[in-house]
């Protein structure tokens, strides 16, 4: 049997596990623990060994700007998705879903596979994207959630000063972050991997080893297929991968990448998941709502929908990445990209539009004739 494919197997078994224990984990607190043991311990853990194995360049810098680039020309389409898909840009579904669609979550939807597919250098590159848009989902997106907040509640002030700093700590202060922080000091003092004491790095060995099995058995535990606008969420899981990855064919042709495993992380690291931080964002912002009892139809955010995408999002971007990787050198052809990015941002948008423009117009016109 393919490598490829046996490695693939292996993985889906891990979800399908996780599935088959839902039974067993109810309560949501049990599968929270699992997701914190993976964010706080494995996969900090995880990263911290991979930076430290790699050769420091300072080309390197470009890479969280990439990323961050992503989430500002996703956030920029916006508008243009959203009236392509029938949805009021300033309505409570049109600003949930500009919070969501241009952030990223890899560290639960990604990284796993790319350790696994891509190697340590691949994980270590990710983890350095991933600062870039840290700072677009912790700080960018308050600051637009706070503004969609007061425009649609024109009495409210907010000290935005406070706020901010108080997101700009718990940034300093995740695990994930401080860890890359450490491991680019050492690296910056010319310590690497192999210069730690051996009990050190067993630690950080035998902690990293539990990462992919934890985050499998994870997804597998927190898929939902909740009732709702499920259709609206497809067409727009559809039509965000569809832009990400012409957004990535671009990326590889403007700047002439040609190693296969880059090409691949540039491919399928911005297919990770929404991230959960805009949620909360909106979170903070539907509580004070709710405190004015203000009825759900008036709110800024629309927390359903964000649930319902944040659920949606984290099993679709895991078959993607992991039918992408699988397929190996298949994705990394410019041309292969840009027809499979064509075609899944149609999926999303043909139907939609359809339905909410087409059809609407053609019966105003059929019943102005009649």
């Amino acid at each position: 049997m393919n490598e490829a494919l046996q490695k693939t197997l292996t993985l889906l078994l891990l979800i399908g596990l996780g599935l088959l224990l839902r039974s067993k984990f109810k309560n949501k607190e049990y599968v929270n623990g699992i997701k914190q043991i993976v964010l706080t311990v494995a996969l900090p853990a995880t990263i911290f060994i991979a930076l430290l194995k790699i050769e420091v360049d300072a080309k390197m810098i470009f890479v969280p700007i990439a990323a961050l680039a992503f989430n500002f020309i996703m956030f920029a389409l916006m508008p243009i998705m959203l009236k392509s898909i029938g949805i009021k840009k300033h309505s409570s579904t049109g600003r949930t879903l500009t919070m969501l669609v241009p952030s990223l979550a890899p560290g639960l939807s990604c990284f796993p596979f790319i350790a696994e597919f891509l190697g340590e250098q691949g994980l270590a590159l990710a983890a350095l994207a991933d600062v870039g848009n840290k700072f677009f989902v912790l700080i960018f997106l308050y600051i637009i959630a706070m503004n969609m907040f007061l425009s649609n509640n024109k009495s409210e002030e907010s000290n935005l000063g406070k706020k901010v700093k108080s997101l700009l700590l718990s940034l300093v202060s995740e695990p994930i972050n401080m860890v890359l922080f450490l491991a680019l000091v050492l690296l910056g003092l010319g310590i690497n991997y192999t210069a730690l004491p051996a009990f050190i790095q067993g630690i950080f060995d035998k902690t990293s080893a539990t990462m992919t099995p934890l985050v499998l058995i994870f997804i597998g535990l927190a898929v939902q297929l909740k009732e709702g606008k499920k259709r609206l969420v497809i067409s727009v899981l559809f039509t965000r991968a569809g832009l990400t990855l012409l957004f990535s064919a671009f990326l590889i042709a403007v700047f002439g990448i040609t190693d296969t495993n880059l090409i691949l992380l540039a491919v399928v690291l911005p297919l990770s998941s929404a991230s959960f931080w805009p949620f909360a964002h909106i979170s903070v912002f539907n509580l004070q709502e709710e405190a004015k009892e203000i009825p759900e139809d008036s709110r800024t955010f629309d927390t359903k929908l964000a649930v319902l995408v944040l659920a949606f999002s984290l099993p679709f971007s895991t078959i993607l990445i992991l039918g992408i990787l699988t397929a190996g050198n298949y994705f990394t052809d410019i041309s292969t990209l840009l027809f499979t990015g064509i075609a899944m941002t149609a999926v999303g948008v043909l139907p939609r539009l359809y339905s909410k423009i087409i059809l609407p117009s053609l019966s105003k016109t059929i019943n102005a004739d009649a």
